[in-house]
């Protein structure tokens, strides 16, 4: 059997989320909110999701790369190990910092700084658009002569090391706080504290970082997220929200030039009274006031089918026809969506039942074309129509409580 012994990372995290929830409890630390908990997770799944259609494309790539450009054939030894691991951190150290230094890369790697609390929630907060734009800098390793092998091989441990810095259980540690990126020097990039802003972007190593006068030792408590918070748990806003506020920018300016200057400006002399427009035109007043906490456990047991069913299918992906893996895909990306519009508690999360179940009988009909079954959801669709206002209620009612704060 060929199993994708990647899929294992999905428990692997949430074990360790669990145990940093755990050992915070237990010292009476309150590091974690649930709002912003599930937010990040949301992002986290998303990124375990799509990254099981995009990373052969990046596996082919480097090794597209390195067969047709290779300046030198570089066979794996200790020293050359080691040497791509420290080339790849460089690499890592220019890409983050043009990220938060140039308006359209921040657009992309913003989702990963909007939590207001600083957890291994936060550290799963990647997207397929950081992903692209580190490619595109890393693409220069298999040029150089870096096997495809050897550079994937390097990435997971690359990535995988990040994740343990994003943790307020753990102090300063001493004389590695010379060397590599502490969990210490990481809280300091992800502050919005005035001092804070746009320092310590090294992932592994923090020499760059005090090579090139980016660094700043954690010297008081830091305050976590955006300088001026998002105030919404959207999947679909903490993902597009500065890439709209970025065309509104745009389009406000005459001429191709001054267009560009947005684009590729500095976020820092971006201006701030897009985020309100932005939010008037896409984040209509919330119309929903929810009464009780039924909507969170709600939200818990979609997440829990949905990272149970994300699992299973990236462990047995070479079996899941392609066909199968979409639809799955998209249920998931569409139970994300309304995971989101819950906890911002949106009247329109009852449209996204009706897309999910759309989505659950296409795959039906796919597999099973009976007459008997076609004519059972036309006679459901039928039925749902006649009665939309009546359902729409009684599920907003199931999940926020009290139906009178509907009207």
């Amino acid at each position: 059997m060929v199993i994708n012994y990647l899929a294992l990372a999905v428990p692997f995290f949430l074990f360790f989320i669990w145990l940093e929830y755990y050992v915070a409890q237990k010292r009476g630390k309150s590091y974690f909110k649930f709002n912003s908990s599930i937010a990040n997770i949301n992002v986290g799944i998303a990124e375990r999701l799509i990254d099981m259609f995009a990373a052969g494309g990046f596996y082919f790539f480097y090794d597209y790369l390195h067969k047709n450009f290779a300046i030198f054939d570089i066979q794996p030894s200790i020293l050359l190990w080691i040497g791509l691991l420290l080339a790849t951190d460089f690499l890592w150290y220019w890409y983050h910092r043009f990220g938060h230094e140039i308006n359209l890369f921040w657009g992309f790697h913003v989702v990963h700084h909007t939590s207001e609390e600083f957890n291994y929630t936060a550290a799963t907060r990647i997207t397929i658009f950081q992903a692209v734009v580190r490619t595109s800098f890393w693409s220069i390793l298999p040029i150089i002569g870096f096997p495809a092998e050897m550079i994937t091989t390097i990435l997971l441990v690359h990535g995988l090391y990040p994740f343990f810095t994003h943790t307020r259980l753990i102090g300063k540690l001493g004389l590695l706080e010379y060397i590599i990126v502490t969990p210490s020097h990481h809280r300091v990039h992800h502050a919005s504290n005035e001092e804070y802003l746009d320092k310590n972007y090294g992932d592994m190593f923090i020499i760059w970082d005090k090579l090139f006068g980016t660094y700043a030792e954690e010297k008081e408590e830091p305050t976590y997220g955006l300088t001026k918070q998002l105030d919404s748990y959207s999947f679909l806003w903490q993902h597009f929200h500065f890439l709209v506020e970025i065309a509104y920018a745009a389009r406000a300016k005459k001429g191709i030039w001054n267009k560009l200057k947005v684009i590729f400006g500095k976020p820092s002399d971006f201006d701030p009274e897009m985020r309100a427009q932005a939010e008037k035109k896409f984040l209509a007043v919330r119309k929903v006031q929810a009464h009780t906490n039924k909507f969170r456990y709600y939200v818990i047991a979609q997440i829990a089918v949905t990272v149970t069913v994300l699992f299973f299918l990236l462990l047995f992906e070479h079996y899941v026809p392609s066909f199968l893996q979409v639809m799955i895909a998209l249920f998931i990306l569409i139970t994300l969506i309304n995971c989101g519009a819950i906890l911002d508690q949106r009247r329109w999360v009852f449209y996204l039942e009706f897309a999910r179940a759309s989505l659950v009988v296409i795959a039906t009909f796919y597999y099973f074309p009976s007459p008997t079954l076609i004519g059972m959801s036309i006679l459901l669709l039928i039925v749902g129509l006649a009665y939309f206002s009546s359902l729409q209620k009684q599920y907003l009612t199931f999940i926020y409580g009290k139906r009178k704060v509907f009207k």
